[in-house]
């Protein structure tokens, strides 16, 4: 990852939040680093499983 991609990520983080930056924002396709993909992706998916077991958790009362 460059200088001016981290750059970028944090300015956005700031400016867009965490969430939004990575689910919705952009999926940084121009960012030429694999780890950076490979930790984002399951970012996105552990955020999306817990969404749908949320949705799918029946009240105990």
């Amino acid at each position: 990852m460059t200088h001016e991609d981290k750059e970028l990520l944090l300015y956005k983080i700031d400016a867009e939040g965490f969430d939004y930056c990575f689910n919705g924002y952009s999926s940084w396709e121009d960012i030429n680093d694999e780890n950076f993909h490979k930790l984002r992706l399951a970012y996105v998916k552990a955020q999306n499983e817990l969404k749908q077991y949320i949705k799918k958790c029946k009240p105990e009362n």
